[in-house]
């Protein structure tokens, strides 16, 4: 609020300028032209000195936003003036002046804080305009590449043209793998986008990670599963056979390893049951060889055009109302005129696989239900998901649950999932699990 002095001084300044006005009025009267003159520079002066003396107030604010903008904070305003409300005023601005540089001090360390976090971390950070200039590059993604300094996506042409190609046309939330080879090495890059906006301007911040350490581990991870379930299907297998060809050979060499010449009937018969359980076993192992042969040659899909409602009753007709008088199937799709790029005769050998097992999960439940559900996803992404209310997947047989020939079932062969996502992949999409014990079990192929 202004002072007792301030509003004495306009009111001063008002009233010399009514009397000045009055006096020309007069002067004009008494053609007095010399004073008339003078009286007009007075009054001109007058109001120039009075719109300065209320406007002083709108420079001094006028100033202080300019050094804020120009980060300018030595700009300091006198405190030691006699208007009481100029004084005020004045040790108001020098205090939001401090109050703004310590808060821009704030922000700058924490600037080199988050700088220096992005100079550390361990995977490559970039940031990019439209023009393809790079406003940012962490040191991780500068070794990542061998190369620097980076200030422009074309320089990216000079260590692989493909990659490149891949950050000219990557759009926000897209996610990219690239093999990156070099002299040294070659180097699998996963790649994540996200759009980012600073000062009105539309970036691209770009997130680079070496996974070749991930996938190393997930390749043994994958072989050790592997070579553990062969190895136990392998056994299963010789194990009688051994144990069988060891009882016949007794039969047919006595204590000393000789060559008995006769035998009585009831060993003969005896070591005919053991050759037809061993031809048997042998069978078993040929079956086993066969899965395998045929997991590692599925052919490539021929892909068509196949509206989802004409494929879903193909496979209705094809499951033959597998499911018993407790289980009901319901079909489902959530987008009209829905078409899948499919090979038709690998996707339907999928979906019956994935049906029958949920099928027989339900064997036990009262209430079974199983909902077969296509449509597109929050990605635009084309789904097919098979869903049901059985008891689920041990937590524990989730990561085993696509190893080939690995299986729960008493008759199965522990090939179905593995090939249905090896089908899957063929046809660039994915197959996930996801189970909550008793509520809900869903395999989702999305292309």
């Amino acid at each position: 609020m202004a002072s007792r002095n301030f509003y004495i001084q306009l009111i001063i300044r008002v009233l010399l300028i009514t009397a000045t006005a009055v006096f020309m009025a007069f002067c004009i009267t008494s053609a007095w032209y010399l004073l008339l003159v003078v009286s007009v520079i007075a009054l001109v002066s007058q109001v120039f000195d009075l719109i300065r003396f209320i406007n002083s107030t709108n420079r001094k604010i006028a100033y202080f936003f300019d050094a804020i903008k120009n980060e300018d904070f030595t700009l300091r305003f006198p405190e030691r003036v006699t208007i009481k409300s100029f004084k005020e005023l004045n040790q108001s601005l020098n205090r939001v002046n401090g109050l703004i540089q310590e808060v821009h001090l704030q922000l700058q360390i924490r600037e080199k804080y988050y700088q220096e976090i992005l100079k550390q971390a361990n995977i490559g950070i970039m940031t990019f305009n439209q023009k393809g200039h790079i406003l940012f590059s962490n040191p991780t993604l500068e070794n990542l590449l061998n190369y620097r300094p980076l200030n422009h996506i074309k320089q990216l042409k000079q260590i692989d043209e493909k990659l490149y190609e891949v950050f000219e046309s990557f759009k926000p939330f897209e996610r990219k793998l690239f093999q990156l080879t070099n002299e040294r090495e070659q180097i699998q890059l996963a790649l994540k986008s996200t759009p980012v906006v600073l000062d009105e301007n539309q970036l691209l911040l770009v997130v680079i990670q070496d996974i070749n350490e991930e996938l190393n581990e997930k390749e043994t991870d994958s072989w050790i599963r592997l070579i553990r379930v062969l190895t136990h299907e392998i056994m299963n297998t010789i194990t009688p056979i051994t144990s069988i060809s060891e009882s016949i050979l007794k039969y047919y060499q006595n204590s000393n390893g000789q060559v008995v010449e006769e035998l009585d009937k009831e060993k003969i018969a005896s070591a005919a049951k053991g050759l037809e359980v061993i031809k048997g076993q042998g069978n078993n192992l040929m079956d086993f060889v066969q899965g395998y042969r045929s997991f590692l040659n599925v052919p490539k899909p021929d892909k068509s055009f196949v509206k989802a409602d004409e494929f879903f009753e193909k496979v209705k007709i094809l499951m033959q109302l597998d499911a018993d008088e407790t289980t009901r199937i319901e079909w489902m799709i959530e987008t009209p005129e829905l078409e899948f790029f499919i090979d038709e005769k690998q996707l339907t050998q999928v979906l019956i696989n994935l049906v029958k097992n949920a099928v027989h999960s339900l064997e036990d439940s009262p209430s079974g239900l199983i909902k077969v559900i296509a449509g597109l996803d929050h990605k635009n992404r084309k789904y097919i998901v098979v869903r049901d209310n059985g008891p689920g997947i041990p937590e524990e047989m989730i990561d085993e649950i696509f190893v080939p020939f690995f299986t729960t079932k008493e008759k199965g062969t522990g090939i179905g999932l593995s090939l249905s996502r090896q089908i899957i992949q063929l046809h660039g999409g994915t197959l996930k699990l996801y189970s909550n014990p008793d509520i809900e079990t869903s395999f989702t192929l999305t292309f």
